[in-house]
């Protein structure tokens, strides 16, 4: 069984940044790909970013890429996602998710395919 808890979160105006973290325990966290997923009430989930257990691969959204950077510290089981020149389209519940697949460079990008969640850090892009 694997926990996640989300920081970082808070209020920003546009055009700025924020670092946020996941910490993990319990698992083989080390082993196991990676994403951030984000939501607006009333709308389904979205895939933001994603990374292999190793930081090999990484993935990104269409919204967020040249914007967004995930990177991971398995050393002290942790993922970050940087986040650069925010807007107002980016305000949302942001949650990570771990995927029980150890040692694989697959990543996905659908929320089903992941198996454990975090309870979600709230960021709010003021413009």
């Amino acid at each position: 069984q694997v926990q996640l808890v989300e920081s970082g979160g808070g209020l920003v105006q546009a055009g700025g940044s924020l670092r946020l973290s996941c910490a993990a325990s319990g698992g083989t966290f080390s082993t196991y790909p990676m994403a951030c997923f984000r939501q607006v009430p009333g709308k389904e989930r979205d895939f933001v970013a994603a990374i292999s257990w190793d930081g090999f691969n990484k993935y990104y959204a269409d919204s967020v890429k040249g914007r967004f950077t995930i990177s991971r510290d398995n050393a002290k089981n942790t993922v970050y996602l940087q986040m650069n020149s925010l807007g107002a389209e980016d305000t949302a519940l942001y949650y990570c998710a771990c995927a029980a697949r150890p040692y694989t460079h697959y990543v996905a990008r659908s929320g089903y395919e992941y198996d454990y969640w975090g309870q979600g850090t709230q960021v709010t892009v003021s413009s």
